[in-house]
């Protein structure tokens, strides 16, 4: 059997994957068959891979598939060689030498990708194992991820880091042809936030002015449409500039604009907040109206309003980060009444103050009404808490998922820490990202009172309260923290609750997230901002929807699942058995009335104990007339 001449005539021959080449290549070498396996295939896309003998299988018939392929298109003198090593041993013994000339002469047999391949097809198992948790399981759709993302797409995907996406870019784009979609161009940027930051100047109003829109801190405005004076005084100052001393050392808009953020420096979500509303404004007043912002006048302003419930397609795009190029005011999904109506007050409000400093006359915005809004009965959308069944499954889940010593451990601890912040404490997503350990303090027992931990936040308006910490929580937050190399017990002087595990080798990430030595090099700095968190919450509740055994409809209510439906959660199953004041100060609820909303989302059970008991009153009443 062994000396049998090999067939010369074989069928059309497979196609075979950049992965399975190298993995031929190893196989040649005398790799062992379990490490072939182990580096370059994935069990759950490669079933051939699934044993040795499988795998040996599916080598050798790659191999007899690319000899007949090098015999039938290759030169002479390898075909030669070729039939005399089959002659000899019963099939053609490659070296990597010989392997190399017969891949260059079977070309025909190499597959071509396309949008619907899965990435395990493409790339090595570790590869795609990541790519695929993050909701990322084709080529196409990394495509898609790349050019949503931007520049910093592989920021979002744990342990890919830079060199490897950029590798990973350029692949897509040398085989665009075959996808039929490409990587746009600044996805090639290597690391944007190391990058100096380009100033971009706005131009009048005309043609396109799309590219040209940037956030406030790249913005540098033409002398005409400053709001100041020009060079040597000619003349372009606002016409709703005030005369007279001005208390701000302003020389144009953007200095007083400036000013007027900087009163929020130290309450980072309103100074998000109006940021996006101030920068929104400008950059229409600049690109559409052609006008300073100190020009504005109540017509600029009722045109404004009109525009913030349809933006033009311009000024909108998805969600980016601010320094790509692709940033856009606006997403595509518009502003929602409520969102209108707080942008026009916010902006009132700051025309208020640069009036009340004397940088402008008067504010036109006092003349403009509120968006029209429908007072809902509800304001909080509190029937995305989920049931309590669920809950307490997904808690398990996620627990058992933690106990694993396999690659996504880590960060299964991290995240249930994460979902336990919230859905234990009720702690808001931003509330749960900025918890520090020294926040956190030992109760000891008082009298019938148990020893319990409890938690320090500074909540919305700069309010601070203290929320409890539950025992499963304590319990999460220990093992992450054993993962970061620290013990939750014996804590440094400062550091975050919950921190991301694996830290860019970037000089921005790294100035970031600052060293402390003490003894020993140790990771606390920072831990996660408000969106990196929400990832992480996002991240393992995408996963618990496609791994956990759950009903469709279950299902339909976690692919609308967001972070703070956690919150809403522990608010409406504790209002079933605790004290309403009790849940009122751990949620920071100014008032009780918002908290009693939380009472109503148990209406379901309501109904459903009625219908029991109608129905137990309509068999007594047949009974009694019979």
């Amino acid at each position: 059997m062994a000396n049998r001449p090999q067939q010369l005539t074989l069928p059309p021959p497979r196609s075979y994957t950049r992965t399975d080449f190298t993995a031929l290549r190893a196989f040649v070498q005398r790799v062992p068959l379990p490490t072939i396996a182990r580096l370059y295939f994935d069990p759950d896309t490669a079933p051939h891979a699934a044993g040795a003998d499988a795998l040996e299988r599916y080598l050798r018939t790659m191999r007899d598939d690319l000899v007949q392929l090098a015999l039938l298109h290759g030169s002479s003198v390898l075909a030669d060689h070729l039939k005399a090593s089959i002659r000899n041993h019963g099939s053609a013994k490659l070296t990597a030498v010989t392997l190399r000339m017969v891949e260059q002469a079977s070309r025909l047999a190499a597959a071509t990708p396309v949008a619907a391949h899965p990435v395990g097809l493409w790339f090595r198992p570790l590869v795609a194992r990541r790519l695929v948790e993050e909701g990322i399981p084709t080529l196409g759709a990394l495509v898609d991820f790349c050019n949503r993302r931007g520049g910093s797409w592989w920021r979002a995907v744990p342990r890919i880091g830079v060199l490897r996406a950029q590798v990973l870019v350029a692949w897509l784009r040398r085989h665009a042809g075959t996808l039929g979609v490409t990587v746009t161009d600044d996805v090639g940027l290597a690391d944007p936030l190391e990058a100096p930051a380009a100033r971009v100047a706005l131009l009048p109003a005309g043609a396109d002015r799309a590219s040209e829109l940037a956030p406030l801190e790249r913005v540098a405005l033409p002398h005409a449409l400053s709001g100041g004076e020009g060079p040597q005084g000619n003349g372009t100052r606002g016409i709703n500039r005030a005369p007279g001393l001005c208390y701000l050392q302003a020389q144009h808009d953007l200095d007083a604009v400036r000013a007027w953020l900087h009163r929020y420096r130290d309450r980072p979500q309103a100074l998000r907040a109006y940021t996006r509303e101030v920068e929104r404004l400008l950059l229409w007043a600049v690109t559409v109206r052609g006008t300073a912002l100190s020009s504005l006048t109540v017509d600029d302003c009722e045109a404004y309003k009109d525009f913030l419930a349809v933006p033009s397609a311009a000024f909108t795009g998805p969600r980016t980060r601010r320094d790509s190029p692709r940033w856009r005011p606006f997403t595509p999904d518009g502003l929602s009444p409520d969102s209108q109506r707080y942008a026009v007050r916010a902006l009132r409000a700051a025309f208020d103050w640069l009036v009340d400093v004397h940088y402008l006359a008067g504010n036109p915005w006092q003349a403009v009404s509120d968006p029209v809004t429908v007072t809902r009965a509800h304001a909080m959308r509190i029937e995305r808490a989920l049931p309590l069944d669920l809950w307490a499954r997904m808690r398990r889940f996620a627990e058992d998922c933690g106990a694993s010593s396999g690659p996504t451990g880590p960060r299964w601890r991290a995240a249930r820490a994460a979902l336990l912040l919230m859905g234990d404490s009720g702690l808001r997503n931003t509330e749960a990202a900025l918890a520090r350990r020294e926040q956190l303090r030992y109760v000891p027992p008082d009298s019938e009172v148990p020893p319990s931990w409890e938690l320090e936040v500074v909540g919305k308006g700069r309010k601070q309260r203290i929320v409890p910490v539950s025992g499963a929580c304590l319990e999460a937050l220990s093992a992450h923290w054993r993962d970061r190399g620290l013990d939750l017990a014996a804590p440094p002087p400062s550091a975050p609750l919950v921190a991301p595990l694996v830290i860019p080798a970037t000089v921005a990430a790294q100035r970031r997230h600052a060293y402390a030595r003490d003894g020993q090099e140790q990771k606390v700095g920072v831990g996660y901002s408000g969106n990196g968190f929400r990832e992480l919450v996002n991240w393992a509740v995408r996963q618990i929807r496609t791994q956990m055994d759950l009903t469709e409809d279950e299902r339909r209510r976690l692919a609308s699942t967001t972070p703070h439906a956690f919150r809403h959660t522990f608010g409406t199953q504790a209002a079933v058995d605790v004290p309403l004041d009790v849940v009122q100060q751990v949620l920071g609820h100014a008032s009780l009335q918002t908290t009693t909303i939380y009472v109503q989302a148990e209406r379901k059970r309501v109904r459903r104990e009625l219908a029991g008991y109608y129905q137990r009153m309509t068999g007594a009443d047949a009974s009694r007339s019979e």
